[in-house]
């Protein structure tokens, strides 16, 4: 068992130590020489970025008052600007846009490579709290700004970098949970405290609200200002599906809410929502798990526990999420892997609903309020692999405007989609998407995509990248809904936890097989790809089956599964994986530990190996030991860092195109090679 004092890579962890940068700049450099270097790669990468800074794209919306804001980045505003305008304007082809922050422009004058990460508004008043991180990490610097005058405010709320958040409770004050000081944070490196900040008032005099323990994985606030429904309170998250709230009353008094800790409540206007992952005891009543109930409000406050089942799963059917407007439900449900999503209307007749989403095949939907607090129009995005995404805004009568829609780019009339199923070493059922070629015949390149965990499920999505970067060089691409995942509920998800994760490996692996086995690709055409959960997934598909591919990119990965929770925000994940200090648990986190299964005579696909110094989530430690560990084993490695980035590995679209093409190019070169040696390099 490798630690702090036998691990020959344990340098490597030092995360902007001298040594270890200057590791990674020579490993880049290597990367940069092989694959970045000649016109293909750079054709590829301008063209992507190109996609990614079309004007033509369409720029979403988030309406705050009367105006209609939208963060956009591209070719003369790299960064971004945050900016907004009327719905007037913005259903026009080219609406007149207003910016409201000019993130180039703050960074330039203030030195400093601002990242924008969303903000927090105070309709009201019209300020919001903007956070900004420093080149992409998870902590942020949040800082109050005014709409009306269009700057930061003049001596306002500031808090310092952490990874913290802020709710307003009035114009003059917060409720705030941040890095307060030493023994202020959990295990997982999040606030354990929420204090009470008032305007001028230094963050060590505001009054403390509320204490988690260290061992929590984070405490916040919540807040709701809606006239006549004000309300606001903590949320204490005890691991990563586990969660109690607490309802705070005019008196500052917190009441515990009665809730299933790993399902979620929401209150809107004179209703309470609660959803349950596994069933829920409560009243005398047992409600099955992956329900969405409700209540009157009042009538839960005042101690009434007969919930009302808007929706319970079947056999087939199961709830994705909810969302509110300003007197409707919007309910999205899963079938195969296709969207099914609902309008449900109260009455004196009570609960009716009816479908609002058309029954089209492979085509992701997503309904959400224009302005949940004023009326119920909605947005309405549909999108598919091969089908752009399309906005259209709609009212409850049933009327569907079309507003924008963005441009291909891919002549998609040459592929098609087609949705199949295997039986996983256990005996369940796995679907998977291949999108291939129209008349396609024999092996060709193929690229699987998988995640695979947190209950995080993989839906069809625009190819806006992969089409022209793999569909069209000839490649085929899968999409796989492996357990882990929420595409058949909580227990598709639950399936997989701890001493099951291997469950979601041997999905995957059945996928390949099937692959190899209708002589759709071969082992040396078969690519797979995947990044954080997914990267661990990668991992285990090199050292599990290395027979089984040709090449893997392994991106912002965990890989070290004996330190995971020791670095940055690990903790926090061992609801999902287990605990490594726990001699039980080791046992079988061990067996799903990519970087204690590495051997020394095992001939493993190509790899290539992404991250980011300024991941703040997924410490790159894991990468930059995976990669050293390898290259001590005898294997050949590719080796990308980028320097900012954060989790997502890049800030902007030069950078995001950059990876993307890195990637597509070390994959097309590992698969397409002549004579390909699994074991070849130049490393």
């Amino acid at each position: 068992m490798a630690d702090n004092h036998t691990d020959p890579h344990f340098w490597l962890e030092e995360i902007e130590g001298k040594e270890a940068l200057e590791w990674v700049q020579q490993r880049n450099q290597k990367t940069f020489e092989r694959f970045t270097i000649n016109e293909q790669f750079e054709g590829l990468s301008e063209r992507l970025k190109s996609i990614m800074d079309s004007d033509a794209r369409i720029p979403y919306v988030n309406k705050i008052g009367e105006w209609y804001y939208n963060f956009w980045q591209d070719q003369q505003n790299p960064k971004g600007v945050l900016r907004r305008t009327s719905l007037e304007e913005y259903k026009k082809e080219e609406p007149d846009w207003q910016i409201v922050l000019d993130i180039d422009e703050l960074s330039e004058r203030e030195s400093e490579n601002w990242v924008y990460k969303g903000s927090t508004s105070l309709r009201a008043h019209n300020r919001t709290l903007v956070h900004l991180s420093r080149g992409g990490s998870d902590a942020t610097v949040i800082r109050e700004f005014d709409f009306d005058s269009l700057s930061f405010v003049e001596n306002g709320f500031y808090l310092t970098e952490a990874k913290g958040a802020a709710v307003w409770l009035s114009l003059n004050e917060l409720l705030v949970s941040t890095d307060f000081g030493n023994g202020t944070l959990t295990e997982s490196g999040y606030p354990r405290i929420v204090k009470l900040l008032k305007r001028g008032q230094s963050l060590d005099d505001a009054k403390t609200i509320f204490e988690g323990e260290s061992s929590d994985v984070a405490v916040s606030a919540y807040s709701n200002l809606m006239k006549g429904y004000e309300t606001n309170g903590i949320y204490r998250s005890i691991d990563f599906y586990s969660e109690e709230m607490y309802r705070r009353d005019e008196s500052g008094e917190l009441h515990k809410l009665d809730k299933p800790l790993d399902g979620d409540l929401y209150g809107h206007k004179d209703w309470i929502f609660i959803t349950t992952k596994t069933e829920w005891n409560i009243g005398g009543k047992t409600y099955p798990g992956n329900s969405l109930l409700v209540i009157r409000r009042d009538a839960y406050h005042a101690g009434n526990r007969e919930f009302e089942i808007l929706f319970q799963p079947t056999a087939d059917t199961f709830l994705s999420s909810f969302g509110v407007s300003h007197s409707k439900v919007f309910v999205d449900l899963i079938h195969d892997v296709q969207d099914e999503v609902w309008v449900y209307s109260h009455s004196a007749d009570g609960w009716t609903k009816r479908r609002l989403s058309q029954d089209e095949s492979f085509l992701s939907i997503d309904v959400d309020a224009v302005d949940k607090r004023e009326d119920d129009r909605y947005w309405y995005t549909k999108s598919g692999f091969l089908t752009p995404p399309t906005l259209s805004i709609g009212d409850v009568n049933g009327s569907l405007e079309e507003l924008k829609k963005s441009p291909a780019t891919f002549d998609s009339s040459r592929f098609e989609v087609s949705q199949h199923w295997v039986t996983s070493k256990d005996g369940t059922r796995v679907p998977y998407f291949l999108i291939r070629g129209k008349g396609a015949k024999g092996p060709q390149p193929t690229l699987m995509y998988g995640y695979g965990g947190f209950q995080l499920s993989m839906f069809p999505s625009y190819m806006q990248l992969s089409g022209p970067a793999w569909l069209e060089r000839g490649g085929s691409y899968v999409m796989t809904n492996i357990r882990g995942g929420g595409e058949f509920g909580p227990q598709w998800h639950l399936s997989a936890l701890k001493e099951n994760r291997v469950r979601a490996y041997e999905d995957f692996i059945a996928i390949a097989e099937d692959l190899i086995e209708r002589e759709l690709t071969s082992p040396s055409q078969l690519g797979a790809m995947g990044g954080s959960n997914g990267g661990l997934l990668m991992g285990n598909m090199l050292t599990m089956r290395p027979d089984l591919f040709g090449a893997l990119v392994i991106a912002v990965p965990l890989i070290d599964m004996r330190r995971y929770h020791q670095l940055l925000a690990g903790a926090s994940w061992m609801a999902e994986y287990g605990d490594p200090d726990n001699p039980d648990e080791w046992e079988f986190i061990q067996t799903f530990s990519p970087y204690h299964n590495l051997k020394e005579d095992v001939k493993y696909p190509e790899v290539l190996v992404t991250s980011s110094t300024k991941d703040d989530r997924v410490h790159p430690g894991h990468a930059r030991k995976l990669v050293s560990k390898m290259t001590a084993l005898g294997h050949d490695v590719w080796y990308y860092e980028n320097t900012e980035g954060g989790h997502a590995g890049a800030t902007d679209n030069s950078q995001r195109a950059f990876v993307n093409a890195l990637e597509y190019e070390f994959l097309w070169d590992a698969l397409n090679t002549a004579t390909h040696d699994r074991n070849s390099g130049s490393q």
